[in-house]
């Protein structure tokens, strides 16, 4: 049996056709044969079958149902195969997860990247790492140090939670249709324990979020609704006329933490 299937501008599909890419982003993975692995987006199966060989339990979650009739004939010998018709943005990942913690991977589509990694970071507790094939910009966006252009949320963010590694480049030329941006493989780890812990989460990412959305601006005035006036500053240790590409994980986490203080003991802070 065989199919036909163009790829689709609103699902985000670009295949990777590239078998020495192919080879290489399989030996980052390294996967074992007791692993428990779960690919997003498998598209036409470049690297599922790969992974088969080596691992022959895999879940793989697909949004394209005409996909699916595509990789069941495919890889027809594999029973160990478990194909999810889902959409990964809204999948319970939860219900994947053994003992042993989960192994993420995937050609991510660039439209929803950002989103996407998010949501698999509420499962952080559940995986043990991700590999994933990006955008060349939000791997050098995940992997970017303070004191640089590319350095904002999505750096503090899933550092926080992440160990993350930028592992190689990946043109254009590689997939069919050749996307318009280059790519590259990203590697995240999740912490087995957090170097540093924030008391409120959620408003650490509004701080942060709050902060890049004026990154031009000085802390003080990028965050001035959100802290109280006085001492606050001197009180964290922090100059406050830095800008926000300036703070360090460890910063942002000591500021959110010292706001969630004052807020629980009735200081004047919103």
């Amino acid at each position: 049996m065989s199919y036909e299937h163009q790829a689709r501008k609103r699902f985000g599909q670009n295949f990777l056709v590239d078998a020495n890419i192919i080879q290489r982003i399989v030996r980052a993975i390294s996967p074992r044969s007791d692993d428990h692995l779960v690919e997003i987006g498998p598209g036409q199966g470049a690297i599922t079958g790969e992974l088969l060989r080596a691992c022959p339990n895999l879940q793989v979650v697909e949004l394209d149902r005409d996909l699916i009739p595509l990789l069941q004939d495919k890889f027809s010998a594999y029973p160990g195969l478990t194909i999810h018709e889902a959409d990964a943005l809204k999948f319970d990942f939860g219900q994947l997860a053994p003992a042993g913690g989960l192994r993420v991977v995937g050609n991510l589509p660039y439209n929803i990247s950002t989103p996407l990694l998010f949501h698999l970071l509420s499962y952080r507790e559940l995986i043990r790492d991700m590999h994933f094939m990006l955008q060349k910009e939000v791997v050098e966006r995940l992997a970017a140090e303070p004191d640089s252009k590319d350095y904002g949320r999505l750096s503090i963010m899933c550092q926080y939670y992440c160990g993350v590694e930028f592992l190689f480049e990946v043109g254009p030329g590689c997939f069919r249709p050749a996307p318009k941006v280059d790519s590259a493989i990203v590697r995240l780890t999740p912490h087995a324990a957090l170097p540093y812990t924030a008391a409120d989460t959620k408003l650490l990412d509004t701080l942060v979020k709050t902060a890049f959305q004026q990154r031009r601006k000085t802390l003080r005035n990028a965050l001035k609704q959100y802290l109280p006036e006085g001492d606050f500053w001197a009180q964290v240790n922090i100059d406050p006329q830095q800008r926000p590409e300036n703070l360090s994980v460890r910063d942002y986490v000591t500021l959110a933490n010292h706001l969630q203080s004052l807020r629980s003991s009735g200081a004047n802070a919103l």
